[in-house]
């Protein structure tokens, strides 16, 4: 089955991911409409698949040619764009930020839930190769994990001052700690975080987070040990350092499980080690995440089984990152 697609807003991934691998993926997608705040960026995406430029994203949701929506991006519009689709029975692809407001966004939850539509949440760092190969390591050579260390190096520029509404740190701290709950295969249940904050340079009443660290526990369970994980973002030297940024860069995911340990650099870099020695992955020639991202949603959208269970998994991440602020503000370990 072909899903009739529209786009609505353009994400900063859409010329190396989504637009790829639509292209790929012709077999089980037409892109029929497009619609942004910025009516020159839908013309262009709109040009690249034949498709429509439309003026409003209720008259994108509401065509009858339309089955599914995929949003690249929360602009002010905020969740109206995704609601509209959900009131229109419209299967949703969210690509855009996971910093949900756990209390003010669960209306936002209930209508989705009511709605009875598909929804997909875009977690790229679930889909990377090298992760769905650690899962399968996990599960026959290295054992259940123990300890996880993630670390996301930032350049300068990522994590430059922007909008009140937008945090660079904080966006890829939710996305790593998604990761985190996938590799477990559980939530955390404890979280303290500590973090390092500087003045912006054009304006010195504004700070930017330049470091932020958080410690996550996942208690012991029947047939599991407990996990203690440590995940760290930060953009803390100057782009001007170009021989720096790259020296010993650390690897994305280090983590130590009951037989072996793994090195995973993302998308498709695994390194495991265990009694035999060590092992290298080529990984090179799976599917690229993009690929793998939309053949998931279609899969979701044209099977009898309904996906839920993202957006759960995104308020649980969300979840982490509003506990990890309140540890910060009183200074103390806060139980889940």
């Amino acid at each position: 089955m072909k899903l009739r697609l529209g786009i609505i807003g353009h994400g900063d991934v859409w010329k190396t991911r989504h637009a790829p691998s639509l292209r790929v993926l012709h077999d089980r997608f037409d892109v029929r409409a497009v619609f942004s705040t910025v009516a020159k960026l839908a013309e262009n995406m709109a040009g690249e698949f034949q498709a429509d430029a439309i003026e409003g994203y209720r008259s994108l949701v509401t065509r009858c040619d339309i089955d599914a929506v995929i949003v690249l991006q929360r602009t002010w519009l905020g969740w109206l764009p995704m609601l509209a689709a959900c009131e229109a029975g419209k299967a949703v692809y969210w690509a855009g930020d996971l910093d949900l407001d756990i209390h003010r966004d669960q209306q936002m939850r209930k209508s989705i839930e009511e709605s009875g539509v598909s929804f997909m949440v875009e977690f790229p760092r679930r889909f990377a190769p090298a992760t769905l190969r650690l899962k399968e390591l996990i599960a026959t050579r290295l054992g259940k994990p123990k300890m996880i260390f993630c670390h996301r190096r930032m350049f300068e520029h990522e994590a430059a001052c922007q909008s009140p509404h937008v945090d660079p740190v904080r966006r890829e701290l939710i996305e790593l700690t998604d990761w985190c709950h996938y590799v477990v295969g559980r939530p955390a249940d404890g979280v303290t975080s500590i973090q390092h904050q500087t003045a912006c340079r054009d304006d010195r009443e504004k700070t930017t987070t330049d470091y932020r660290c958080l410690s996550l526990a996942f208690n012991a369970t029947d047939d599991s040990p407990a996990v203690t994980a440590q995940l760290s973002c930060g953009s803390y030297i100057p782009d001007t350092w170009k021989e720096a940024i790259g020296f010993r860069s650390p690897a994305g995911m280090h983590i130590c499980c009951e037989n072996g340990i793994a090195f995973v650099d993302l998308p498709s870099g695994l390194v495991w080690f265990d009694e035999a020695g060590r092992n290298m992955e080529t990984l090179d020639t799976e599917m690229p995440v993009g690929q793998q991202l939309l053949s998931h949603f279609h899969r979701s959208v044209t099977s009898l089984l309904r996906n839920s269970s993202d957006l759960d998994d995104a308020f649980a991440a969300a979840k982490i990152l509003a506990a990890a602020d309140e540890s910060e503000a009183n200074r103390q370990w806060v139980t889940l």
